[in-house]
């Protein structure tokens, strides 16, 4: 692990991410890319009056300086910070920073979201896990030292998996977890048999190669629950889990349960994109 983006947005939450940031890149020599987007009028970028300029440099000028305040922090003493301040867009910005700077991870600290906000607004971690082609690690909480043990990784062994769960098993190698691989298995349609599912892990299995995969089945109603339930019994440190990253109508009427689970979780979160 060389390189990490964290957005910040100057809040206790983008600090807790700057945290577990921080842990990281000391535990693996890396560097901080700290990202602030600065919600700029397209007034000001394109307009030719002569105000708007000057403005604009005033802008940048006033949050670079909050920008380092911010940085000073004590537990980045000794941390290869690089501070970068973009101009507001879009959320696919981070994605294309974070490969501008061969990111290998990008840690966001979130308070979730509940209800219609969630629904018509989102929060900005959900558009980030959304977007991103590499891992993004949602940070919940205030952590002194990022020291995961137990890591699980929820998917439902479909072919389309395999890449996310390849990347999976390097993080916990990595970080030097054990990994649960768990299939949650819902009533209704979704149901399978003991058979089915050994079928599956069989199928998954050959198609990764030749390891033996410990596959977790655990019985619940949905795929959220049974996620959240199995690492709440089973004392588990990091959730991972697929996103098929959708947009617009097919993410209104599908959602994702990676998203959800990201939003919902009060555990740290990775997500990996199919």
């Amino acid at each position: 692990m060389k390189n990490i983006i964290v957005p910040v947005d100057f809040s206790i939450q983008s600090e807790n991410a700057l945290k577990v940031a921080a842990s990281l890149a000391k535990k693996y020599k890396a560097t901080i890319f700290a990202l602030h987007m600065l919600e700029l009028n397209d007034a000001y970028i394109t307009s030719s009056q002569a105000a708007h300029p000057e403005q604009t440099v005033f802008l940048l000028k006033l949050a670079e300086k909050r920008f380092n305040e911010f940085l000073s922090k004590p537990f980045l003493k000794d941390v290869s910070v690089t501070p970068i301040i973009k101009h507001f867009k879009v959320f696919s910005e981070v994605n294309e920073v974070a490969e501008a700077n061969n990111a290998d991870l990008i840690i966001m600290g979130s308070h979730g979201t509940d209800g219609l906000m969630e629904i018509f607004v989102g929060s900005n971690t959900e558009k980030v896990v959304r977007n991103a082609d590499i891992p993004v690690l949602v940070i919940k909480n205030d952590m002194e030292a990022f020291l995961p043990e137990k890591m699980l990784f929820a998917c439902d062994l479909a072919d389309e998996n395999i890449n996310a769960y390849q990347r999976a098993k390097y993080i916990s190698n990595l970080l030097n977890v054990s990994l649960h691989i768990l299939y949650i298995n819902t009533p209704g349609d979704n149901f399978l048999s003991s058979q089915d599912i050994d079928d599956k892990i069989a199928k998954f299995s050959n198609a990764v190669g030749a390891e033996f995969i410990d596959v977790k089945v655990y019985n619940d109603y949905t795929v959220e629950k049974g996620v959240l339930n199995y690492a709440e019994d089973h004392n588990i440190d990091l959730i991972g889990i697929t996103t098929h990253g959708r947009k617009g109508l097919a993410h209104f009427f599908r959602g994702s349960i990676g998203e959800d689970i990201a939003n919902h979780s009060v555990l740290p979160v990775i997500t990996f994109k199919i």
